[in-house]
């Protein structure tokens, strides 16, 4: 699995479950489809900022994946009761960030919560549906990209 950038081929790894063509919450699938890099967030105590753009990660950011809440899908704040991801963590995985716009920013519950862009645990290792890199590719990309850049994910025919 590869993710083209520039004309040039990166190795990534994306969802336990594959890609797919119908996307839901808990499914481990990486959605099939265009998406859109809609922000960028880092750790500043662990990455320089990759981009103007790039909003850095305080200690209270979450992700909501919670399909019943009104903020499914959306950054929210500690304290927060619902289902969610904290953005940061203790390992590497999220000191870089690149938020699409999957199922965004209108939200359908049971659609799947955000497909990052983020760094793998080690080569092509699954995530829960996102898309990962190598550190250094993730960064190098990171830089060179602006709002909007488009992330297509194809099937093997």
């Amino acid at each position: 699995m590869g993710l083209r950038f520039q004309r040039r081929l990166y190795p990534c790894s994306i969802g336990r479950g594959g890609l797919s063509h119908c996307k839901r919450e808990g499914d481990g699938a990486t959605p099939v489809g265009t998406l859109h890099i809609v922000a960028m967030f880092y750790r500043p105590d662990r990455v320089a900022r990759p981009a103007p753009w790039a909003q850095p990660i305080g200690p209270s950011d979450l992700w909501s994946d919670d399909p019943s809440d009104q903020f499914y899908n959306l950054l929210v704040q500690k304290p927060y009761s619902g289902s969610h991801e904290v953005l940061r963590r203790a390992d590497p995985l999220y000191d870089l960030i690149l938020i699409t716009d999957w199922n965004w920013p209108h939200a359908i519950p049971g659609k799947g919560s955000c497909i990052f862009i983020h760094q793998w645990r080690r080569p092509h290792y699954p995530t829960e549906g996102c898309v990962a890199l190598r550190r250094d590719h993730l960064i190098d990309i990171a830089g060179q990209i602006s709002p909007g850049s488009r992330l297509i994910l194809r099937a093997r025919p």
